[in-house]
């Protein structure tokens, strides 16, 4: 294993050298020395062998994948977790009721007994890393576009397996580079997780939307979960007798504050980037594929947030969802602004006409770019059809479930199928549908329905809609330009499904046939869009797709040979990275000045009584009033700290990723970046690129003096 890890190395040692300011998402266990220098200068004071080690306890023992898409950190010696709020906010959802709305109104154990279990919850911890390159690279030798897909799959398995092999380790295998490069993570999941605490929405989300990737911002964006074991140590399922995780390693807190230009170091698993994208990608992002995701997720949002204002009970049942949609929503906006303002597009034109000046001497790599361009051309008529379905027919909750049903009608209607096929395709579809009606909205559904069927005939070219669709609707419900013609289309859909219908539903699980399900208008409107799309787009996307995976990794392969020594890192994909920089303030535009921090006084000045988004739980403002800051005033701004801001490179998957100072002592939790940085998963700015992060004082203020949970800072390593 040191030899795969001393091999990776030296393969990335030519285009992984050093970033501007800092940028980049590193891989902790391939510091270089130069790297690891500049982190020194700026503050750290800890090893490498401290930050990462194979055979020794380390601070990435510490640092865990968090569900399916957020970081935790291990912050004690019985195994308790720190994450975001968003991060756990469907688990505290699941745990709430109407009558117990812990979403609402916090939630804190007093003890063990009353800690809640997250049965959909499992987090994993990082085990080890190896570069598998040559293994990959030996199967692949000559392959491109579909062939190479199914050939690396097939050589991902193989190492998998031979890895996991007679253990209870899970691994995959990363493309790091566009494929220039291939590692393994082997990694161990934790199943028994239990929610310990959540503030009140109104403090875990404060600010909702409105301040969403926003600065100054006020929000104690925290939650905190446990690992159980079995009484082995082992991961183990729930049981009433499995005991917390003892963690090789957990991170002590500081109390002590934060100070302008102070190191910050996060940890964590960033979800994705495309730093290395040409301005063709750039182009159809900016004019086709976010304008589409906005307005359609604009409509979405709309006919949910109207429908969870009448009704505390709604409100609980859709939050989850109209959080996950609403995060993004702002984001493709603002990206796509920010891209055209630091003209981003520009910048790709002009490395890319560097690149074929370089490239016209070198038959490998002279029609790249001409290709690029042919692929792109040949797609983009079709690219914000593809996003319309996705987004629009499918955005509809009662459409998308319909569309699963597909599988049911494949069972019934294919020759020489098992004679089980049937059975198994509707009794997971009489599952699936019971887990549907939990989280159906008919009402807020039945606007959405109504609107992106009518968004989807206006805004998609007329030949790449279905064929007689929108004859059929015109001819039975009236004008295609008249919105009432789509309510009455949306209304009778709704009313004359077998989905809601149990008696219906019961006799068609009881004696399935094609013609009921084909005849159902759900299903009929549901799968009439996605079979026209996958019938005649998705195999242009297809070939689309791969292509662009076989030009990316050309390209970039290229672009290393052209400069070699230039500042290089991996795309980030969902493993352990390390990004360092500093608390900053910054200036984003003329005469505006934000300070580094925000404070509780802030939170009072944007406090509204029963608003939707600024609203403070009823002892709040006492507190405050009180000065009632105990052990975590700053004694600078002679209040609490609510945020700060740092210069760390990070993106989505960074949620819940401890932010550590240079004594490896957790400062703050990571939830955000700022507006004026959205290019930041193409483009990292230098200038205007910060973090938002909670600060942890602030997070242990609202354990304690807000939430009365005292034992949950008695558990805890602080350093004061």
């Amino acid at each position: 294993m040191r030899k795969n890890l001393v091999v990776l190395l030296l393969l990335l040692s030519v285009s992984i050298k050093w970033a501007k300011a800092d940028e980049g998402m590193w891989l902790p266990y391939l510091l270089g020395q130069q790297t690891y220098n500049d982190m020194v200068k700026k503050g750290l004071k800890l090893t490498k062998e401290q930050l990462y080690s194979i055979n020794k306890a380390s601070m990435k023992d510490a640092i865990i994948i968090f569900g399916g898409g957020c970081t935790g950190e291990i912050v004690s010696n019985e195994g308790l977790i720190f994450t975001n709020h968003h991060c756990g906010y469907g688990a505290i959802a699941s745990a709430s009721s109407v009558e117990h709305n812990y979403l609402k109104n916090g939630f804190y154990a007093k003890n063990r007994q009353e800690e809640i279990p997250s049965a959909a919850l499992s987090v994993q911890f990082l085990v080890r890393v190896e570069d598998v390159s040559k293994e990959v690279e030996d199967a692949l030798k000559g392959l491109n576009g579909a062939e190479r897909v199914q050939k690396e799959q097939a050589a991902y398995n193989e190492i998998i397996t031979k890895t996991t092999a007679n253990t209870d380790y899970e691994a995959k295998v990363v493309p790091m580079f566009k494929g220039n490069q291939y590692v393994m993570f082997v990694y161990e999941r934790f199943k028994d997780i239990r929610l310990v605490g959540a503030p009140p929405e109104n403090v875990g989300k404060f600010g909702g939307d409105t301040d969403n990737w926003e600065w100054p911002r006020h929000t104690g964006d925290f939650s905190i979960f446990r690992v159980y074991t079995g009484k082995d140590g082992k991961p183990a399922t729930y049981a009433a007798d499995n005991v917390p995780l003892k963690p090789k390693y957990f991170l002590p807190v500081s109390i002590k504050g934060v100070k302008e230009n102070d190191y910050a170091m996060i940890f964590g698993y960033p979800g994705g980037t495309n730093r290395y994208e040409t301005s063709y990608g750039i182009k159809l992002k900016t004019e086709v594929e976010n304008p589409s995701l906005v307005n359609l997720r604009d409509v979405r949002l709309k006919a949910m947030m109207e429908q969870m204002l009448k009704d505390p009970a709604v409100k609980l049942q859709l939050a989850s969802s109209y959080a996950g949609i609403a995060n993004y929503w702002k984001f493709f906006d603002g990206e796509s602004k920010q891209l055209k303002q630091h003209h981003v597009l520009e910048d790709k034109e002009q490395k890319e006409a560097a690149f074929a000046k370089w490239a016209q001497d070198k038959p490998e790599f002279a029609s790249i770019l001409p290709d690029y361009a042919a692929a792109y051309k040949a797609w983009s008529p079709y690219a914000k059809h593809r996003v319309y379905i996705n987004e629009g027919i499918l955005g509809s909750p009662v459409a998308g479930f319909a569309s699963t049903l597909l599988a049911v009608e494949r069972a019934l209607v294919t020759p020489g199928a098992p004679k089980d096929a049937v059975k198994q395709a509707v009794d997971a579809a009489d599952k699936a549908r019971v887990a549907f009606l939990q989280g159906e909205n008919k009402p807020s559904d039945q606007k959405i329905l109504a609107a992106t069927c009518r968004m989807f005939y206006t805004d998609v070219p007329k030949d790449q809609q279905p064929i007689g669709f929108y004859e059929a609707l015109k001819s039975k419900f009236g004008s295609l330009e008249d919105d009432n013609t789509y309510r009455l289309w949306s209304a009778a859909l709704m009313n004359n499904t077998m989905i809601f219908d149990d008696a219906k539903w019961k006799a068609f699980v009881a004696n399935p046939d094609a013609v009921t399900l084909q005849e159902d208008p759900a299903f009929a409107y549901a799968s009439t869009f996605i079979k026209n799309y996958a019938g005649k787009y998705q195999p242009l996307f297809s070939q689309f797709n791969l292509k662009n995976n076989d030009l990316g990794r050309e390209y970039l392969k290229g672009v290393m040979q052209m400069q070699p020594n230039a500042n290089r890192y991996p795309d980030a994909n969902f493993t352990m990275r390390l990004s360092y920089g500093q608390v900053k303030s910054y200036a984003p535009r003329d005469a505006v000045n934000y300070d580094y921090v925000t404070t509780m006084k802030g939170v009072l000045e944007k406090y509204i009584p029963g608003d939707y988004e600024f609203d403070l739980p009823e002892n709040y403002a006492d507190l405050y009033k009180k000065k009632d800051f105990g052990q975590y005033k700053d004694a600078k701004r002679n209040d609490v700290v609510i945020n700060f801001i740092t210069t760390n490179d990070i993106t989505g998957g960074n949620s819940g990723s401890p932010v550590i100072n240079g004594n490896g002592e957790l400062i703050g939790l990571a939830f955000d970046g700022n507006y004026e940085a959205l290019s930041h998963k193409i483009q990292f700015d230098s200038q205007y690129n910060r973090t938002i992060c909670v600060d942890i004082r602030y997070v242990l203020w609202c354990i304690e003096k807000l939430g009365g949970a005292k034992n949950i800072i008695n558990e805890l390593k602080l350093v004061k």
